[in-house]
């Protein structure tokens, strides 16, 4: 039996929800910067399209094989993985002596965006898994279909995320100085925990 488009749509933003709640590198730069700034979850998001965007375009186009090579994977976890370490190791030697200070990522919430999305292998996988099945399913419904995928899919990025930076600025003033360097170390912990975790995957 053939499912109506918008049934597809509310599956589709229930698989996505599972993916962007799923904590990473993403949650952890959004509550960095969500500590200075209310709306970084939005910026950080179109960040996030700037990458994604262009990768449902692809796998529309059929470019989803190139992305199945197992070399091409390989190389994806090694530069995602060294590239995820160096700012999780440059944000826990910069977090600042001053309350609110947070150094080792880009300054603009949208460039965060683009580089800890466009680094993150983890990413890639669920688009080469998951993704593709959706991207598959909604162009039965034409360019439409595709379009209002990628919009609904985004959107749940965007309330995700938009969600912990507003959550992590309302609630900023009841961290201590020391809450507030123990949550950035972790964040930066977590980047550099997934670096080294997508960066041996190449090798095992």
């Amino acid at each position: 039996m053939e499912t109506s488009l918008g049934v597809f749509l509310l599956s589709a933003a229930g698989i996505s929800l599972t993916g962007v709640m799923f904590p990473g590198p993403v949650t952890a730069v959004t509550v960095a910067k969500g500590y200075s700034h209310k709306h970084a979850g939005a910026s950080i998001a179109v960040g996030h399209a700037a990458v994604e965007i262009p990768l449902i375009t692809a796998i529309y186009l059929g470019l989803s094989h190139f992305m199945d090579s197992a070399r091409v994977m390989d190389i994806i976890y090694v530069v995602g993985g060294l590239m995820l370490f160096y700012l999780g190791f440059r944000m826990f030697r910069n977090i600042g002596d001053r309350p609110g200070e947070i150094g080792g990522l880009p300054g603009s919430s949208v460039v965060a965006g683009i580089v800890i999305t466009g680094t993150n292998s983890a990413f890639y996988m669920w688009w080469v898994t998951l993704g593709v099945a959706l991207v598959v399913g909604a162009a039965k419904y034409g360019l439409v279909g595709l379009l209002l995928f990628a919009a609904v899919h985004w959107l749940c990025d965007l309330a995700w995320l938009e969600v912990l930076s507003v959550s992590t600025f309302k609630s900023r003033n009841w961290w201590t100085y020391g809450v507030q360097r123990v949550v950035f170390r972790l964040c930066a912990l977590v980047l550099i925990g997934f670096g080294v975790w997508f960066f041996v995957s190449a090798f095992v």
